[in-house]
């Protein structure tokens, strides 16, 4: 019933008391770049609700590599509807949340918000229960999560076949047993040498993924560069073309062999249930801090099984560790084994770390993530609001 109050299950009301969020920038430890970018920082924008019965969830998203303060800000324009509303009515809030962004953010930097309010709400509730995330979702399937190593950045000053070599065999001798690289930025002939080099580098019983990060501008293109790759049998080819692109992943499923993964970027049921649909992909990658939160994130995977469609989260290993641990479909977990590319866990207190190709569950109550203060204070652009 609208309005209804449900109670922790010590039977205390709750409601959401306060809603504050600020915008952090984190310097790369070197500068970066892939297909299409060029990156010097990371900047996230972390959300942290209170309740009457002094809960604290925290959640986040990341926003890209500047003007992370949009993202905040709109967490600003939902706080009416997270204010006074029952942590437990994650629907409504999410719908009134939707709904009322409809004029300005159906998708981008809204949705984004509204994942870091999303997670947050989850967290109290793994609190109030005394569970931790994997648990609310229905896990787990297991003891631990396989992933997979996630890098071959493009850097300056390295020998671009050398260094992808050398890192992509480190992944294999530290445990891995699949791994990823970047591809797209450079001319084919060159795309092809650092491609033969990770091959050569792990052998032919690990599993290489393949990341090109919107690099071609149609599908003929991309089909081109594809047909090229597939003589280092990718496991995927990952963000072929732009992800609004849904003719030209349609058109490119019908011109290459090698599976076609897409999802990072991608919001909302509407938005996935569109390349389900039209069968535009082979693997999907939705990423709960982008998409819409949890609460969105579990409706994408119910579509997705219906179409027997696998999940590999992007991102984020922190949070979708447990969401791999728990939900049928969703296979294994994106991970960065240094803080060279993914460097949230420069404001995080203990992060969870692979060992042997798999991730531990996290046990503690709700998303199980825990920011420094200090170190977000460190990096903040701007003071909680």
């Amino acid at each position: 019933m609208d309005g209804e109050v449900m109670t922790t299950p010590a039977g205390v009301s709750e409601r959401v008391t306060e809603v504050q969020a600020r915008t952090i920038s984190i310097p790369l430890r070197k500068p970066l770049a892939f297909a299409t970018r060029y990156v010097e920082r990371r900047e996230y924008t972390i959300v942290r609700l209170r309740t009457s019965g002094g809960l604290e969830g925290v959640g986040y998203s990341y926003v890209g590599n500047r003007a992370g303060h949009l993202v905040t800000q709109f967490v600003d324009f939902f706080r009416d509807h997270v204010l006074g509303a029952d942590p437990y009515a994650l629907e409504t809030t999410w719908a009134r949340m939707y709904r009322d962004a409809v004029l300005l953010g159906r998708r981008g930097a809204a949705v984004r918000a509204m994942s870091a309010i999303d997670v947050a709400l989850w967290d109290i509730i793994g609190k109030a229960g005394g569970l931790p995330l994997h648990r609310l979702l229905g896990g787990p399937k297991g003891d631990r999560v396989p992933c997979y190593a996630s890098g071959g950045y493009y850097w300056e000053d390295t020998d671009p076949d050398r260094f992808v070599f050398d890192e992509m065999r480190s992944y294999v001798e530290d445990g891995f047993t699949a791994v990823k690289m970047k591809v797209g930025r450079l001319p084919l002939n060159d795309e092809m040498r650092r491609a033969r080099a990770a091959r050569e580098a792990i052998g032919p019983n690990t599993i290489l993924m393949m990341d090109a990060n919107n690099a071609w501008p149609d599908a003929a293109s991309a089909a081109e560069a594809m047909r090229a790759l597939t003589e280092v049998n990718p496991f995927w080819i990952e963000e072929p073309l732009m992800p609004d692109d849904m003719a030209g992943h349609v058109a490119l499923q019908r011109k290459v062999t090698v599976p076609i993964a897409t999802g990072e970027i991608e919001q909302t049921r509407w938005g996935f249930g569109a390349l389900i649909e039209h069968r535009a992909v082979d693997i999907l990658q939705p990423d709960a801090t982008v998409l819409g939160g949890l609460t969105e994130f579990r409706k994408v995977a119910a579509m997705a099984a219906a179409a027997s469609l696998p999940l590999y989260p992007h991102w984020m290993h922190h949070l979708h560790t447990s969401i791999v641990a728990a939900i049928p479909n969703a296979m294994m977990v994106e991970y960065f084994p240094t803080l060279d590319v993914l460097n949230l866990g420069d404001v995080l207190q203990d992060p969870i770390r692979a060992s042997g190709g798999t991730l531990p569950l996290p046990q503690t109550p709700g998303i199980s993530v825990t920011f420094d203060e200090k170190a977000l204070d460190r990096f903040a652009v701007d003071a909680w609001h």
